[in-house]
């Protein structure tokens, strides 16, 4: 039986699975972006929000209220974390739960990369709340780089697969 063309060109697999991530962001934040002034919003549920808003900081508007020298720090950051999560994805031989994490950082971090590039901040548009209590918008390159943190967290609390050693033959 042969292996799936996705286990034979893990390589490739991953290159597909950041593209089409990094689309899947870059279509969001286009689409809100569009259908929504910034600052505006839109009431989903009595939980959530659709907004248009741009985050020139980083998680949770962290320097947000810089000067403006953030932007490059952070552009700098990006590349340096994208950059040596793609390099280990491609050129060495990882598991494969840790190439689709990698992907779903590189995508995210690379969608968010590619918004501060391109217009100096990051648009949000997610707005979760419970009554007037709001959590930081956010968007879906944000959701890629928490759930694949997450992945890798509670994989690596597993414990090792340890081997026996073999008896030796008289």
């Amino acid at each position: 039986m042969t292996a799936r063309w996705t286990q034979r060109n893990p390589r490739w697999t991953w290159l597909a699975a950041v593209a089409i991530l990094l689309l899947l962001d870059q279509f969001t934040k286009s689409y809100f972006s569009n259908i929504l002034e910034l600052g505006e919003e839109i009431q989903v549920t009595d939980w959530l929000n659709f907004v248009h808003v741009l985050n020139t900081g980083a998680a949770f508007s962290l320097l947000a209220d810089a000067s403006g020298w953030q932007s490059w720090f952070f552009i700098g950051l990006s590349v340096l974390v994208v950059g040596i999560v793609s390099v280990v994805c491609l050129a060495r031989q990882v598991e494969p739960m840790d190439r689709w994490a990698g992907a779903f950082v590189a995508g995210g971090g690379g969608g968010n990369l590619m918004d501060r590039v391109h217009i100096g901040a990051v648009v949000d548009f997610l707005d979760f709340h419970w009554r007037s209590i709001h959590w930081p918008a956010f968007n879906l390159a944000d959701v890629f780089i928490v759930c694949a943190t997450l992945t890798w967290c509670l994989f690596s609390l597993r414990a090792p697969i340890r081997k026996t050693p073999e008896e030796p033959r008289s």
